[in-house]
């Protein structure tokens, strides 16, 4: 409760900061399109943000609403055409300060975010005026309902939202695309360097012993015996390269019988262990492969490692893998060794890794990659019974009635001292009786709207068994 107060205390102290920046606000839209100084509103419409945002995170930490911010991508800083210009509209720059300077404008002003936020800052202080009586008496409720108002205005919309995860899929498209590039690289420099070279030295050898065949059948066959030596190499170099492309038993035994296989070829003791009830999609399994085998080649290599711990695991969806080796330590995303890498390869899946390497060891790298495990009881929640239903379209439908005109306009009428009584409740009362009634109208509306709120809510999260399954539940 303490904290709660604490939480309600702090949004009463942002008022006097909305206030503030609200006059600001109107100051700089004056100057900017009165006087034409454009350059005073994009650092006010910032601070507008700041303020947003930081409502955000008081609603989140007090009435556990998390909010998205709304706003759109940034525009990407403007690149030169071929004749070294930079172009704006239907107007070239030598240098990209214009430009960048007009893209910031347009992206700050065209957003509908922008223009939200400013409703949000112009009504939010009459909103917490009015919700002061029940953030004082009733704090976890007020704070919900305060939630929700924000929620209204200072979350993300379909649009934006669909902005950003346009932004996002260019961004993993060009880290796939990267990825790709670097493995074809990888592939090509392998068959060159090994297969290759091996083949042509395989050709050269059968090639000698032709000529040898009859002068010296003797010279012949121990060249032949050397090029079926040569041959047995060749395979073997050509299915580690097989191997490196898509390991098979990756294929056919999923991805923690293909990681114990890279366990027994591994010159360290490693240890496995695979907690998955599911197999995740072929393209995730092979970034996580790839991410462990890297993972223990820097361990042997650059390390100074002995032995090696794997844990893969789910967490509902999430697909999370740690490494812990007892090598020296000092590994570094920012030094270019191989874990920049495996960054990029799970960025494709919106995957995040995590180093904690201290000089002197030991050094663990967790990796998460989030919604990639399949869940087949994701679709069996419960629906809401016919009676909530119809009390929650009840208590959304008439809620209104006795929060807005029985109570708020009521108390405005009793204030200004209006004669006309027309059809609120209260002011026909006694006067002892008619502040407490607009007092208790006002409670019950706010009540009204909190119950419609928490009964779908409480409803959601109630604990539910999951289906039983048919069939096999092990690996596809």
């Amino acid at each position: 409760m303490v904290r709660k107060f604490g939480h309600v205390l702090w949004l009463l102290v942002l008022v006097i900061v909305e206030l503030l920046t609200l006059a600001s606000t109107l100051l700089a839209v004056i100057l900017t399109f009165g006087l034409g100084m454009v350059f005073v509103l994009p650092p006010q419409v910032r601070m507008i943000r700041w303020v947003a945002e930081v409502t955000r995170d008081l609603v989140r930490a007090s009435a556990g609403i998390v909010i998205e911010p709304p706003y759109l991508p940034k525009p990407p800083p403007p690149q030169p055409q071929a004749d070294g210009l930079y172009r704006s509209h239907r107007t070239l720059y030598k240098s990209p300060r214009m430009p960048a300077w007009n893209n910031l404008w347009n992206w700050l002003i065209t957003d509908p975010a922008t223009w939200r936020d400013g409703l949000w800052l112009l009504l939010d202080p009459f909103i917490k005026l009015m919700l002061l009586p029940l953030l004082i008496l009733l704090p976890g409720r007020g704070l919900r309902l305060y939630g929700l108002w924000c929620e209204l205005l200072l979350a993300a919309t379909a649009s934006s939202r669909l902005a950003g995860q346009v932004n996002r899929l260019n961004r993993v498209r060009n880290l796939a695309v990267d990825t790709q590039a670097a493995e074809m690289r990888r592939i090509e420099r392998d068959l060159h360097d090994g297969t290759q070279a091996r083949l042509v030295a395989l050709g050269m050898t059968i090639g000698a012993a032709e000529q040898l065949m009859e002068s010296d059948p003797n010279a012949a066959r121990a060249l032949m015996a050397k090029a079926r030596e040569a041959s047995a190499e060749t395979l073997t170099e050509l299915r580690r390269v097989i191997r490196g492309i898509h390991p098979p038993v990756l294929a056919e035994r999923g991805l923690g019988d293909a990681v114990r296989a890279l366990a027994i070829d591994s010159p360290l003791r490693v240890s496995v262990e695979v907690d998955l009830p599911h197999r995740p999609e072929s393209p995730v399994e092979a970034a996580a492969y790839f991410a462990v085998s890297e993972l223990l080649a820097n361990a042997a290599r650059h390390g100074g490692a002995e032995s090696v711990e794997i844990d893969i695991s789910g967490n509902g969806q999430n697909l999370r893998i740690t490494v812990t080796d007892d090598g020296w330590g000092g590994a570094d995303p920012a030094k270019g060794s191989g874990l920049s890498g495996i960054e990029r390869r799970l960025a494709a899946f919106d995957g995040v890794m995590a180093v904690h390497s201290p000089p002197g060891g030991p050094t663990t790298v967790t990796m998460e990659l989030p919604k990639v495990l399949p869940q087949h009881w994701a679709g069996d929640l419960p629906k809401l019974p016919r009676w909530k239903m119809i009390t929650v379209l009840f208590l959304w439908s008439t809620a209104w009635c006795p929060l807005f005109p029985q109570g708020i306009v009521a108390g405005v009428f009793k204030l200004i001292d209006f004669e006309e009584k027309s059809w609120f409740l209260a002011l026909y009362l006694p006067e002892p009786w008619q502040w407490p009634t607009i007092a208790f109208m006002i409670l019950l509306g706010t009540a009204m709207f909190v119950a419609a709120v928490a009964i779908p809510a409480h409803h959601k999260e109630a604990p539910r068994a999951p289906r039983p399954l048919a069939g096999n539940m092990g690996f596809c």
